[in-house]
């Protein structure tokens, strides 16, 4: 098990993160984190890098962040047990809160964030953009989109942090679109740690298919067959008057 503690300015945030394998060989990693502050509380199940169950404390529920396409893997009593322990994470968060109280916060920036389609470009083709950025404490990061020059906030997703194995997070963005050439996007992160948003650029470029070779490859054997009927006439020419 491992445990994680770090301050925020205001609050401290308590992190539990379990990861489980039976070998130094094995395949896959089954990641459990709970987590909480005097205001929110986490709880998500994951494999492999992937989320796949997260409470949602606001709506009460659990959440199967799995694509529809794939046999999930269901998680039956869990939004109680994260609820039970939440509660335990803030009774645990006040005795953490008087042990570290006069230690300073520990805060560590984003990356700059990384833009990629999710498909190839196609104009008029529907499609997604997705940012990322990583290497972040605490979480989550405020990550917003522009088109080309205004903000845009329908057709936006974004996920709930994922610890990476340093203890930092990583997040991600995704926006729907439709691709029109020359449009240009922007993704910003905000964080405490930043003393300045930053925000990474995008433009629509779809390579149009050239006519030149086509049309000089086209003149060329037009102009190659004339020369071979000129030349036939006149070797037939030849040929009748002798």
């Amino acid at each position: 098990m491992m445990m994680v503690k770090k301050m925020k300015v205001s609050e401290l945030l308590l992190i539990l993160s379990c990861v489980f394998s039976v070998s130094a060989d094995v395949l896959h990693e089954d990641v459990n984190i709970h987590g909480c502050s005097d205001t929110v509380a986490e709880s998500m199940f994951g494999l492999d890098d992937e989320e796949l169950w997260y409470a949602d404390f606001s709506r009460g529920r659990g959440v199967d962040a799995q694509p529809d396409f794939v046999d999930p893997v269901t998680f039956p009593g869990r939004y109680e047990f994260s609820v039970s322990e939440r509660e335990l994470c803030r009774t645990n968060l006040k005795i953490f809160g008087k042990a570290y109280k006069d230690l300073p916060p520990e805060l560590d920036p984003p990356s700059s964030p990384v833009i990629y389609s999710r498909d190839d470009v196609e104009v008029n083709e529907k499609n997604i953009l997705i940012c990322h950025v990583t290497g972040f404490y605490p979480a989550p990061v405020n990550l917003s989109w522009t088109k080309n020059g205004e903000k845009v906030t329908e057709g936006t997703k974004i996920n709930v942090p994922f610890m990476n194995k340093d203890g930092t997070y990583n997040q991600f963005s995704r926006l729907d679109f439709v691709p029109q050439q020359g449009d240009i996007y922007s993704c910003t992160v905000e964080h405490p740690a930043l003393k300045e948003p930053l925000a990474r650029f995008w433009d629509v470029e779809v390579q149009q298919p050239s006519i030149g070779p086509a049309v000089f490859c086209g003149l060329g054997l037009t102009m190659g067959l004339l020369g071979v009927a000129a030349g036939t006439f006149f070797l037939i020419k030849g040929n009748a008057c002798s």
